[in-house]
C-alpha cells in the first residue's frame, strides 16, 4: 500500500518560525517504521517559506507573493538538508519533488508526475513533495499542501492520506464541549461535517483546507486520516488500520485514472448549461454531450480544456473535454447533429464524447 503523509507548517515550525528538527526526525522515524511494514511512503511537507525565512532574517512572514517566492527559494534547499540529515541514519534516500498545480493540468504532464513518483517508490526512495512556491503563481498553486497531498495521493492510488497536523483530529461540538470524530462514515462528504471552533496554527491551509483534500481523496477511493503530528507511532497504527485520530472512510469504488485526473487535476475553462433531457442523458444513461442539449456557454476556451457542465438551475452535473471550441459550441447551441454538420462542416457533432466525461456526484464507476 502507498500511504502518502502530510506535515503541515503547525506541526514542524514553532511560534517564532523555527523549524522543529527534533519533532522532524521523530516524523521521519515514522516514516521509516511504515516502510519496514511493507509499505510505501510519500511525505509532503511544508516548511520552506519557514526556514527560508529564517535564513533571511525575516520575523514576520510577508504578504507579497515575490517575497514569500523568494523565501521558498531559500527555504526549500535548507529544509530538504534537514531531511537528508534525518534519514541517513535510517539508510534511506529522500528524493526532492517540487510540483505546482501546472504540472497536472495537462494529461501528459500528469503521467509524467505519476510515472516519476513510482519510479522513486520503486528504487527505495522516499519522496518528499511540496509545492513549487517559487514559480508558482496565482493562477497555478494548488492554495496549499493539503491539496497538494491529496492530488498526490489521487495521483499515486494510494491506499492512505494522512494529514498530520497541531491537532489530535476533527472535531465536532458535544454535549460537555469539542468532541473528537473518530470516524466519518463513506456515505458522508467530509466538506459537510459541523465542526468546533478550535484554532489552528502556522501555514495557509487551516481546518477547511484538510476538510476539502479528504473529500477529494475518499471520493477518489482513498481512505484519510486526520491526526496528530506530534504523537510517535501514529502513522504506523493508522496504516495498520488502528484508531488514530479522525478516519474518513473512502466513498465507492476507484474511477479510471483518466476520469481522477479530469475530476481532481484538470481545471475547467468554461461553464456549459444543459436542459433536463441532455442532465438526465448523462446521468442515467451516461451519453455523450450533444450541441441540441445545450442552453449557454461561458467562458473562453477551445477544443480540448475541460469544461463544467450544469444543469437548469446551476447545480454542477459534471466535468468534460470540450471537442468544441467555446465560440463553436455558442453558434450550434440548440441545433441538432445535422443542423451542426451544415453549420460546422468537419467538426465534431458532439460537444463532449461520454469516454471524457466525468460525473461530478455519486459512485464511482
Amino acid at each position: 500500500m502507498i500511504v502518502v503523509a502530510k506535515l503541515g507548517s503547525s506541526t514542524l515550525v514553532d511560534p517564532e518560525g523555527a523549524l522543529r528538527t527534533g519533532t522532524l526526525a521523530e516524523r521521519v522515524a515514522d516514516l521509516v517504521e511504515v516502510r519496514s511494514r511493507g509499505h510505501r511512503v510519500v511525505l509532503v511537507s511544508s516548511g520552506a517559506i519557514a526556514c527560508g525565512l529564517g535564513q533571511l532574517g525575516v520575523s514576520e512572514r510577508p504578504t507579497a507573493l515575490p517575497d514569500l517566492q523568494a523565501a521558498s527559494a531559500v527555504g526549500q534547499g535548507v529544509l530538504f538538508q534537514h531531511y537528508v540529515e534525518a534519514f541517513r541514519p535510517h539508510g534511506v534516500l529522500p528524493a526532492q519533488v517540487l510540483l505546482t498545480s501546472g504540472d497536472l493540468q495537462s494529461r501528459r504532464s500528469y503521467l509524467n508526475a505519476r510515472n516519476t513518483l513510482e519510479r522513486l517508490l520503486d528504487l527505495g526512495t522516499v519522496p518528499i513533495v511540496n509545492e513549487n512556491d517559487t514559480v508558482a503563481t496565482d493562477e497555478l498553486t494548488f492554495g496549499d499542501n493539503d491539496i497538494v497531498a491529496a492530488q498526490v495521493a489521487v495521483l499515486l492510488h494510494a491506499g492512505l492520506l494522512a494529514l498530520l497536523t497541531d491537532r489530535d483530529g476533527l472535531y465536532g461540538n458535544g454535549s460537555g464541549g469539542p468532541e473528537l470524530i473518530e470516524e466519518v462514515s463513506s456515505d458522508v462528504d467530509p466538506t459537510d461535517l459541523a465542526l468546533a471552533d478550535i484554532g489552528s496554527g502556522t501555514g495557509r491551509g487551516g481546518i477547511r483546507s484538510k476538510l476539502a483534500a479528504a473529500a477529494m481523496a475518499s471520493a477518489a477511493g482513498v481512505d484519510c486520516v486526520v491526526a496528530s503530528g506530534t504523537t510517535s507511532g501514529l502513522l504506523a497504527r493508522a496504516a495498520a488500520g488502528e484508531k488514530v485520530g479522525t478516519r474518513i472512510h473512502h466513498r465507492g469504488r476507484r474511477d479510471s485514472a483518466f476520469k481522477l485526473w479530469l475530476r481532481h487535476a484538470k481545471p475547467g475553462f468554461g461553464r456549459i448549461t444543459v436542459d433536463a433531457g441532455a442532465e438526465r442523458a448523462l446521468r442515467e444513461r451516461g451519453t455523450s454531450l450533444l450541441p441540441v442539449g445545450i442552453t449557454s456557454c461561458e467562458g473562453t476556451f477551445v477544443a480540448g480544456d475541460a469544461v463544467d457542465v450544469v444543469g437548469e438551475h446551476g447545480q454542477v452535473i459534471g466535468k468534460g473535454i470540450a471537442a468544441l471550441s467555446a465560440e463553436e459550441i455558442r453558434s450550434v447551441a440548440g441545433l441538432h447533429s445535422d443542423e451542426v454538420r451544415k453549420r460546422l462542416p468537419g467538426a465534431d457533432e458532439e460537444a463532449i464524447h461520454r469516454d471524457r466525461f466525468v460525473l461530478a456526484e455519486g459512485p464511482s464507476v
